[in-house]
C-alpha cells in the first residue's frame, strides 16, 4: 500500500507542477475557465505558481500535510468552474462532451487528493 500511495502522491505532484508550467507558458489556454469578473493574466499567473508550489509540497515530506490539504482545497476550488462549463453552449474544454467526462473526473480528483493528505498525515 505504501508503493501505491507513493506512485499517487508523485503523479499528482508532477500533474500539479505541469499544470503550473503550462498556466505560465500558455496561459490563453486556460483563459476560457476563468470567469469574466476575474483578471485573467492574473489569475492564470497565480494559480501557476500556487500549482506549482502546492506540486513542490507535495514532494517534500516536510510540507507534504499541508500541501496535500491545500491541494484537496484547490480540487474543490475548481469544481465550480467545471459545473459552470457543462452549462456553457461553447465550453471551455472544447465541447459538451468533454465538458460530460471532464465533470466527475474532477470529484476523482478531490477523493485523490483526499486519499494522499490522508495518507502524509498518518506518516508523521
Amino acid at each position: 500500500m505504501k508503493t501505491i500511495t507513493r506512485v499517487l502522491t508523485y503523479l499528482f505532484a508532477g500533474m500539479m507542477i505541469l499544470a503550473g508550467i503550462m498556466h505560465i507558458i500558455k496561459p490563453y489556454a486556460y483563459d476560457a475557465f476563468i470567469p469574466d469578473f476575474m483578471p485573467e493574466v492574473l489569475v492564470n499567473y497565480v494559480t501557476g505558481i500556487l500549482e506549482m508550489l502546492i506540486g513542490i509540497g507535495t514532494i517534500t515530506k516536510r510540507f507534504r500535510p499541508r500541501a496535500t490539504f491545500l491541494l484537496f482545497i484547490l480540487m474543490i476550488a475548481f469544481l465550480p468552474l467545471h459545473t459552470l462549463d457543462l452549462f456553457k453552449e461553447q465550453p471551455a474544454i472544447g465541447s459538451p462532451t468533454l465538458a460530460l467526462i471532464r465533470f466527475p473526473l474532477q470529484f476523482i480528483l478531490i477523493a485523490w487528493a483526499w486519499f494522499i493528505h490522508s495518507k502524509s498525515r498518518q506518516a508523521v
